[in-house]
């Protein structure tokens, strides 16, 4: 390796404390543990409390990412949010985030994926760092869906949870464990098989999250498949060199089909759908927190990162931990 790249230095996650089981929901809807474990995975999630905003959860999940790199706020000189759910239509969720750390200096923004938020997070913090406009950064990805749900419309509100993880990076030269490439990906056509109806310069309301539940799983499947061969081939790579899959966590009918795909057995997926569901920009960085703190993940080891949200929008990263 020659040049200057991006390492990841820490890893920090933050929940809300309110847990919502599948049967807290069957209680109030026409829904069974049983059905949502089924066909998704999930029997719990976090839901945000009336006073938490997605600046709230960020900020918890930055101050242990900077804690794990052993790094201090004032040393960053930018952070990139990644979020579909912000405090407020402007300014960036991010700029609150600077301001709780007490980071003065440096750049904040946020940007919207959808749940492959925080894929292009990394990568344009990759591009900063290895242009030479950026030394450290901080990615996050945070979210409070619970907050665009339709609580009456079933196929999607048993979906989703709040939480938000964060990664501190820092530019290397010379060392093997950094970010070898990121991949991102587009197509506005299927805007409207997931989305929310409504918005500032449309509706002037927030609106609530739609989805069209088979047509998005087909896409998911074929479009990350499609994305991690590109990683792996920019690299020279095949799946057999990858350590552990850290995927968005959707649901876990879309991990299996796109590891079966792939030909990764389900021992090097790490999920945690089950525990979380699906917290859309925060649920990559929420589940590597998850393998970097008991253990499986290690250092040196391959991870190949890969996210599909509304948009569509897909991407996908690899790096030597």
């Amino acid at each position: 390796m020659t040049g200057r790249r991006t390492q990841f230095r820490g890893v920090g996650a933050y929940l809300p404390e309110r847990i919502v089981t599948n049967d807290e929901l069957a209680a109030r809807m026409d829904t069974s543990d049983a059905w949502i474990r089924e066909r998704t995975g999930i029997r719990e999630r976090r839901i945000a409390a009336p006073d938490e905003k997605t600046s709230d959860l960020a900020l918890e999940a930055s101050r242990r990412a900077l804690a794990a790199a052993g790094r201090d706020a004032c040393e960053l000189d930018l952070i990139v949010l990644a979020t579909a759910t912000p405090d407020r239509t402007f300014p960036s969720t991010a700029t609150a985030v600077q301001a709780g750390l007490g980071m003065t200096g440096g750049a904040a923004f946020d940007v919207q994926a959808v749940c492959s938020g925080f894929i292009y997070a990394l990568a344009v913090a990759d591009n900063f760092i290895r242009a030479g406009q950026s030394r450290s950064a901080l990615v996050i990805g945070a979210e409070t869906f619970s907050r665009i749900l339709d609580w009456n419309e079933r196929e999607t509100s048993v979906l989703f949870g709040d939480g938000a993880g964060a990664v501190v990076l820092e530019a290397c030269e010379d060392d093997p464990r950094h970010l070898l490439s990121t991949h991102l990906h587009s197509d506005g056509r299927h805007g409207d098989m997931l989305y929310v109806d409504g918005g500032p310069s449309s509706t002037r309301t927030v609106g609530h999250l739609r989805m069209k539940g088979r047509e998005v799983f087909k896409h998911a499947v074929t479009n990350l498949t499609e994305v991690v061969d590109e990683a792996l081939a920019a690299n020279g790579l095949g799946p057999e060199a990858i350590d552990w899959v850290v995927p968005h966590q959707a649901n876990l009918r879309i991990l299996r089909a796109t590891g079966r795909k792939l030909g990764i057995g389900d021992d090097r997926v790490i999920v945690t759908v089950d525990r979380h569901a699906n917290t859309s920009a925060a649920s990559i960085p929420l589940a590597l927190a998850a393998g970097v703190g008991d253990g499986r993940i290690s250092e040196g080891d391959m991870l190949l990162l890969e996210a599909m949200g509304g948009g569509f929008t897909w991407g996908a990263a690899l790096a030597r931990w």
